[in-house]
């Protein structure tokens, strides 16, 4: 999604009004609620909020030129630089350098001896992707089945993958 990513992909930013700027941090609160107690540092009342536009359907929330979540057609918002609110899935080794490369996850990567599964996990759901060995997040990505149907069938995608390490949005710390 965002291999080739640059702010030339964003088509329009606009500073949202106050009830636009509740509505997308009351969202993230219900999303997120390990995210309560920072939320007000993340994004603060008094900063402006902007809601930059992108191809595809994709939105960006920023806040002092950086860009902290994005959605994608009303979606759920997703972190970019905060993956540790998320639900955790982690692959095994063999998979790593397919998911940076930005590859999906397939189910096999994490139901093999160096996969962990949260068994809480449910379809639809925005997870941060770990890796095995290492303590932190690799990848952002949406689950297209159950944590439980991932380890049943054992076969095809288990999460889509929408933000990677060294992607264009990794990359770009700044929107200006």
């Amino acid at each position: 999604m965002f291999k080739k990513f640059t702010a030339e992909d964003v088509s329009g930013q606009n500073q949202v009004k106050a009830s636009v700027q509740r509505k997308i941090r009351q969202s993230i609160a219900d999303e997120y609620p390990g995210l309560e107690l920072v939320l007000d540092d993340l994004l603060p009342k008094k900063s402006p909020l902007i809601v930059a536009k992108c191809q595809n359907h994709l939105n960006l929330v920023v806040v002092n030129n950086v860009p902290l979540f994005f959605n994608i057609r009303d979606g759920p918002y997703m972190p970019t630089l905060h993956p540790t609110i998320m639900k955790k899935l982690q692959v095994d080794r063999g998979a790593i350098k397919f998911v940076l490369a930005g590859a999906n996850i397939m189910c096999p990567g994490l139901t093999s001896p160096g996969g962990v599964l949260d068994e809480e996990v449910g379809a639809e759901t925005p997870v941060a992707i770990m890796a095995e060995g290492k303590q932190h997040a690799l990848a952002i990505g949406f689950t297209k089945m159950s944590a439980k149907d991932i380890k049943a069938i054992n076969k095809g995608i288990g999460v889509d993958n929408m933000h990677y390490l060294n992607d264009g949005l990794w990359k770009m710390e700044r929107l200006d």
